[in-house]
């Protein structure tokens, strides 16, 4: 519509008026309406557009654009495959670029969704492929096939679920530590078979050296400092070759028989040594023959000090003195011998006897595990005794033998069956899945109550045990391990959390830190100390002490800034109380809320006792708060009341309307007027200013019903009387100057206005003038903001009929006319004012 006013605006400046046929102005108003349309369509569209329409509306957008760009943006933002397919179909063989653009777009589309198959698809591979990598028993290329399947991961992690991501990670971590067993596996056959080389190697060495001493030179001998170190190395390479391994007790065997060898040549070579001087001297004079007795016996004492291995060829000074020493003591040795034999079988019987007495009093008090080792000892002292001696302890000893018997068979026979039940405990326990703690624990006690029944003579029954004991604890060994590892793993941590905290102690400004934030640092140092557990007590105990010194070096700053805060919200306390009693009160609110902005900014505070201070606080903000609700409890009573009055008075001046009397209608008003409104609610207060609009526009009503009156009987007058009877003087006198705006406009066109301003109907002969005039009305509309009044425009119009000197087109048929859009103006008034 206004471009078509615009186009009529500039032709009349450009041609002279002409009368326009009915039918040109039909067709203008219709072709202009539909330009209108279109572009108000299309402003409509493009507003959609921009403000990020759906994928439906960008498809009904796409195929109903009323402009090609709309169409195609819309459809360049399609991006679902059903709203694509959708505008695809209805643009084929209608809109070539749309199409163009659906066609492309499904493509692209398609083979994304083809990449993301192939991408889940080849995701879901790996995660397979990496757990039958983790559940496989071909471990060849074990490692370079993960390493593989990591490295493939490592370009499709990106697409994948967290679910995924974690399932693949989680079969990783079984390769990786299957991969951790199998290289400790192979690592412990390494080291098994190098310990093996190395005690073959200390054997064969030890043989080799003994069969060259004993083939060696007699004057000859080895340096003592060399046999030494020889034998210390070879004792720490045996040591070494042993450590956490099973030998073969024949290897024991005689790796033991080699050593001993070698320490008995290498301490008579010794002894050897520090008697050099003195054989030397003894072979001389026996070579001399000027020997005596004292000398014999020094030569005897030496050699017995010596004691030269029997097996390894003798010095010949030795031999010489050993000769010169048996010659001549053969019988004073014989005697001797004699003597020393005869005290030392005394000995030994009286020996035998207390044993005998000790034995005697465990058998009887069926001590099995204390006679025992007593028993042995009888047995072992009565077969270094002589025929002589053994006779009158033989009896004895069978005896006690016998009572040792039948105490040995009932033990056997009670502590049999529980020995057989201990194994039976044993071998379930290692079928048990159980918790690796409880489970070692259990085992410590079934082999607690095996050694307190005193072992078991039934080898037999005790390889059972131990056999059934590696087995259940078998599965606890990966755990200890574990857990050992897991103690390391802590202690690297709580090292790295005091790391943390020095870094922070060496870099922070306490006089301007974040203190809310270096308490979190010491509350999460603490939890997180707290979570790296357990660990090994001995190696902890040297973080654990540098982790305390530095808590309390932020502790000690911490509680400095914590007792001054608790300092100002103390003196925070002290001000709201004094507020409670604070006059006026509006102030007193104000200066409490901006109190609790001020207690929300002090800093770190002890827990308990900023509770304590905040349960004050807020005791002496309620008190004040008390105050504004009792006096909002007085000012809702007072409402009451003169909510009460009120309705009173609406129930008295209730139901008046715009027939009621006018001078009823002034005392509501007065009567409504004089109601205090600032004391009301709001609904009681919007109820008075209705009934106050209610009456004046009742008012307003009658006043508009009188002065139609005299505007018809005007309108009548001038239509049918004579100039003398128009009473020009009766009129108001605002209506001269009102009139004048339409002096020369026809009667007849005077019709027209009012019926256009009122909305009514003009007969057919009349439209095309109607028509001009609406147009002419635009016009002359256009650039002032304001609407017209409608009223005061039809008391122009009235006044113009009226007041128009010389007029003699005023009829009774337009004066008809007239009145009865005067009368529809105050019907439609009297409607709004019913609403």
């Amino acid at each position: 519509m206004a471009a078509f006013i615009q186009k009529l605006f500039k032709s009349r400046k450009t041609a002279p008026p002409r009368q326009p046929e009915k039918a040109d102005v039909h067709k203008s108003t219709s072709v202009a309406s539909r330009e209108n349309t279109t572009e108000i369509q299309r402003q409509e569209q493009l507003e959609l557009l921009r403000s990020q329409p759906g994928q439906s509306e960008l498809a009904k957008l796409a195929v109903e654009g009323v402009t090609a760009a709309i169409r195609l943006d819309a459809a360049g933002q399609l991006t679902e495959q059903q709203p694509l397919q959708q505008v695809q179909k209805a643009a084929k063989g209608r809109d070539k670029g749309v199409y163009q653009i659906t066609r492309q777009a499904l493509q692209a589309l398609r083979e994304r969704q083809a990449n993301d198959a192939a991408r889940k698809s080849r995701i879901a591979s790996l995660i397979q492929q990496s757990r039958d990598q983790a559940a496989t028993e071909d471990t060849k290329l074990y490692e370079a096939r993960l390493d593989a399947l990591q490295d493939q991961w490592n370009q499709v992690q990106a697409d994948a679920t967290a679910e995924q991501a974690q399932a693949f990670l989680e079969a990783v971590h079984q390769c990786k530590a299957r991969i951790k067993d199998m290289n400790r596996v192979r690592q412990e056959q390494e080291r098994h078979q190098e310990q093996a080389r190395q005690r073959a190697e200390t054997i064969d060495l030890l043989k080799q050296t003994l069969k060259d001493l004993r083939a060696g030179d007699p004057d000859s001998l080895p340096s003592v400092s060399a046999l030494d170190a020889l034998q210390k190395t070879q004792e720490t390479r045996w040591l070494e070759a042993t450590r956490d391994t099973q030998v073969d007790r024949q290897e024991q065997k005689a790796y033991e028989q080699s050593m001993q060898a070698l320490k008995g040549y290498l301490a008579a070579c010794r002894r050897l040594a520090q008697n050099r001087d003195t054989l030397e001297t003894l072979s001389q004079q026996v070579s001399a023959g000027t020997i005596d007795q004292h000398q014999r016996d020094t030569a005897k004492e030496i050699l017995k000090a010596l004691d030269w291995p029997a097996d390894f060829p003798k010095p010949a000074d030795v031999t010489a003195v050993e000769t010169l020493v048996g010659q001549a003591a053969g019988r004073i040795a014989s005697t001797a011998k004699a003597t020393a034999v005869s005290e030392a079988q005394k000995t030994i019987a009286e020996e035998l006897k207390a044993t005998l007495d000790t034995l005697e009093k465990t058998l009887e008090a069926k001590q099995f595990g204390e006679s025992k080792p007593l028993m042995k000892e009888a047995q072992q002292r009565f077969q270094q005794l002589d025929n002589r001696h053994r006779k009158s302890l033989q009896a004895r000893l069978q005896l006690l033998s016998g009572q040792f018997r039948d105490l040995s068979d009932w033990q056997g026979f009670a502590t049999e069956p529980k020995q057989v039940t201990l194994c039976e405990q044993m071998e379930y326990l290692a079928d048990q899945p159980m918790e690796p703690e409880a489970k070692a624990e259990r085992i410590k006690e079934l082999q607690a109550e095996w050694r307190a029944l005193g072992g078991s003579s039934d080898r037999a029954l005790w390889n059972r045990f131990k056999a059934a004991s590696d087995a259940a604890f078998e599965p606890c060994k990966a755990y200890f391990e574990a857990k050992s590892d897991l103690k390391q793993a802590n202690l690297n941590t709580r090292q790295a959390i005091c790391q943390q905290l020095d870094t922070f102690l060496a870099n922070v400004d306490w006089t301007s830190v974040d203190w809310k934030g270096a308490e979190r640092i010491h509350q999460t140092a603490r939890q997180e100390w707290k979570s790296a557990w357990p660990v090994d007590f001995r190696a902890n105990r040297a973080v654990q002490k540098h982790f305390d010194d530095l808590l309390k070096q932020i502790e000690a700053a911490l509680d400095q800034e914590r007792e001054q805060n608790e300092a100002r919200k103390r003196d925070i306390v002290q001000r709201a109380e004094q507020l409670i009693a604070h006059e006026p009160l509006a102030e007193a609110m104000e200066k409490a809320k901006a109190l609790q902005s001020e207690w929300q900014s002090v800093g770190i505070t002890r827990h308990r006792e900023d509770r304590k201070l905040w349960q004050a606080f807020r005791k002496a903000c309620d008190r004040t708060f008390e105050r504004r609700d009792a006096q909002r409890s007085a000012r809702q009573q007072a409402s009451e009341q003169a909510d009460a009055a009120a309705r009173d008075t609406l129930a008295t001046w209730s139901g008046l309307t715009a027939a009621s009397p006018e001078s009823t209608l002034r005392d509501a008003r007065q009567a409504l007027a004089k109601v205090d409104a600032s004391a009301l609610s709001a609904a009681v207060r919007d109820a008075i200013n209705a009934s106050q609009r209610a009456i004046s526009q009742a008012l307003n009503t009658q006043a508009l019903e009188a002065r139609l009156t005299h505007w018809q009987d005007a309108i009548q007058a001038a239509a049918t009387g004579t100039p003398e009877t128009r009473a020009v003087d009766e009129q108001p006198p605002e209506w001269a100057a009102m009139a004048r705006e339409y002096s020369d406009v026809p009667a007849a066109d005077l019709v027209i206005r009012a019926e256009i301003l009122t909305g009514q109907p003009s007969p057919d002969a009349d439209q095309t003038r109607r028509m001009e005039i609406q147009v002419q009305r635009l016009t002359e509309s256009m650039g002032q903001p304001d609407q017209p009044d409608t009223s005061r425009e039809l008391e122009k119009l009235v006044a113009a009929w009226c007041l128009a000197e010389g007029a003699h087109d005023r009829t009774a048929a337009l004066a008809d006319r007239l009145i009865q859009a005067l009368q529809a103006e105050a019907t439609s008034k009297g409607s709004a004012d019913g609403d």
